[in-house]
């Protein structure tokens, strides 16, 4: 089982992360990804789910047209931790 990120951990973590945001009165992470249209969206989520399917490591997200709204943490952890981190960076690089 992923372990919660320390304080120290959590910081320098996320200063590597462009427009993530930590989420009010939840140890999570958040970022709106915006595409030209559904299709671009959908091709996102794809990528995403089958990079999410080989960590075991799913997302909470909302997807209307051309917006995909995500939060990661890690729920059997209790928060975030390394795992919430690869995949945010895997969906940056995977939304161009």
């Amino acid at each position: 089982m992923a372990e919660k990120l320390s304080d120290t951990a959590r910081t320098a973590a996320l200063a590597g992360l462009s427009g993530w945001t930590v989420v009010d009165g939840r140890d999570a992470i958040a970022k709106t990804f915006t595409f030209k249209d559904f299709n671009e969206a959908f091709g996102f989520m794809s990528r995403v789910a089958l990079k999410a399917e080989s960590m075991n490591h799913h997302p909470e997200w909302f997807n209307v047209w051309n917006r995909v709204e995500v939060t990661l943490s890690t729920h059997d952890a209790g928060g975030l931790t390394e795992l919430d981190i690869e995949l945010a960076g895997f969906m940056d690089a995977a939304a161009g």
